[in-house]
């Protein structure tokens, strides 16, 4: 192994803007390290309490599903704590439990992923069990049925109830319909009933290897120490076997596209409007986050204001900007009573053309500006946050820049520069725009938005 690069500390610093005072957040000194079998270790020792944090990435992720077979990589990065080495699943737990840590595993769109907390003197073991259950699960059927039965019961139980926690899966699928990014990382109930423990070990073969691996460490250690550790833990696991998945861009979709997902009985109305917004490192990205906040991203934004505070049609309206490697969703969602659908989503597509017809005054901007710096500095606090943050900044190829001079950007984004940036919302003319409900009571709602598409909600797919 060898070290390539090493970032130093700078302190915090002060800068003003609006006559407002913030602070200049930059992250701490790290070091950067290549093992023998090309795994990017990000090593940042901190000396404030004895503990040691560690998020792992696995690049792949749910993107690299078999078609058919969507959410074998989650059922994959629920395994790997159900048993590795010389441990059951059981024992695994009782050994995390019994040493005062944590460690949890979990899988996006475009990784395998882990995370860690002991304490310093038990960073040996940490890294062993670590080790076990990527390079050493025990795959055991049992475990296996009992995973896969779970979540298909989760996604039946969430659509008998409240499926307010799907819409999001049914808009992603019809904004993206037929791509990778329209996929459901869970997959759904047509894809997990078809996915076998073989599937997962062929994965796991094709898609997991040293070659993919990132590591991210922070807390109480010797960089030297730890790096070594490291290599001796992750440093012989060989290379994945096939190729990394491939994403193409979407452009975005003109004109109106309506889905209305078939719930009879209900009586909330579940609504999403959505078109592709922008991509992780877009050059706008701090402006963006300025008008996604005062749009509908707090509190006080815009959506809630309108849909929420003032007409009482809703109980929350919120946007959201989705940026993975290739452009995602720029989106609008909310509910409301069955009898109210057509009220409350006249006033989000209303609220939506306010955006792009009168902008942002000053006072809002300035607003938005104290809010998102508000909300930045508690991010980077603990260093869970902060190897979380290295392993992000990994796996998009981000410089130190991406955190040291955010706030910066924030604070001098021109007026100007934050209306170029409402355009990453989609003009109200042009939108997916999704619904679950009581067909027969809001059908003729939504044909007016649109040219209309029905499917059930006991459909066990997410997407007609």
């Amino acid at each position: 192994m060898k070290f390539f690069r090493s970032v130093s500390i700078a302190l915090v610093a002060v800068f003003a803007f609006n006559g407002a005072m913030a602070a200049d957040i930059k992250l701490p000194e790290y070091q950067t390290v290549a093992l023998d079998n090309g795994a990017t270790v990000l090593l940042m020792p901190r000396k404030d309490v004895p503990l040691i944090a560690a998020s792992i990435a696995v690049r792949g992720g749910a993107l690299a599903d078999p078609a058919g077979k969507e959410g074998t990589a989650d059922l994959l990065g629920e395994m790997l704590s159900k048993g590795a080495g010389t441990r059951d699943a059981l024992q695994f737990a009782q050994t995390v439990d019994g040493a005062g840590g944590s460690i949890g595993f979990g899988t996006s769109r475009e990784a395998i992923q882990a995370n860690a907390q002991f304490l310093a003197k038990d960073s040996g073991l940490m890294l062993s069990l670590l080790a076990d259950a990527l390079l050493r699960p025990k795959m055991e059927q049992a475990e296996f049925d009992k995973l896969r039965k779970r979540a298909i019961d989760g996604i039946a139980n969430a659509k008998d109830s409240d499926p307010r926690q799907l819409i999001g899966l049914y808009s992603q699928a019809w904004l993206f319909r037929g791509l990778a990014y329209g996929r459901s990382n869970e997959g759904d109930e047509t894809s997990l009933a078809t996915i076998t423990l073989a599937d997962l070990q062929a994965f796991r073969q094709q898609q997991m290897g040293g070659d993919r691996l990132v590591i991210a460490i922070a807390g109480d250690f010797d960089a030297k120490a730890m790096a070594a550790q490291v290599q001796q833990a992750f440093g012989g696991w060989a290379k994945a076997s096939g190729a990394l998945p491939q994403v193409e861009a979407k452009s975005r979709e003109s004109g109106r596209r309506v889905l209305l997902v078939d719930k009879p009985g209900a009586t909330q109305t579940y609504f999403a409007l959505a078109n592709i917004g922008s991509r992780h490192g877009d050059p706008a990205e701090a402006a963006q986050d300025l008008v996604q906040t005062a749009f509908g991203g707090r509190f006080t934004s815009m959506l809630n204001t309108e849909l929420r505070v003032k007409s009482g049609l809703t109980y929350g309206a919120r946007s959201a900007l989705d940026r993975p490697q290739q452009p995602g969703a720029a989106a609008i969602s909310s509910f409301t009573k069955t009898e109210t659908t057509k009220a409350a989503i006249d006033l989000a597509i209303a609220t939506l053309d306010r955006l792009h017809q009168d902008g942002l005054d000053a006072a809002t901007i300035d607003s938005a500006k104290r809010y998102v710096a508000g909300q930045f500095a508690p991010g980077l606090e603990t260093a869970p946050q902060l190897a979380a943050q290295l392993i992000e900044m990994a796996l998009y190829g981000d410089s130190r820049d991406a955190i040291d001079g955010y706030l910066g950007r924030i604070a001098a984004a021109t007026p100007e520069q934050i209306a170029a940036a409402r355009t990453v919302f989609p003009h109200s003319q042009d939108l997916a725009i999704v619904a679950i409900g009581d067909a027969a009571k809001i059908r003729d709602t939504m044909q007016a938005y649109g040219p209309l598409t029905e499917m059930k909600l006991t459909d066990p797919r997410f997407s007609p």
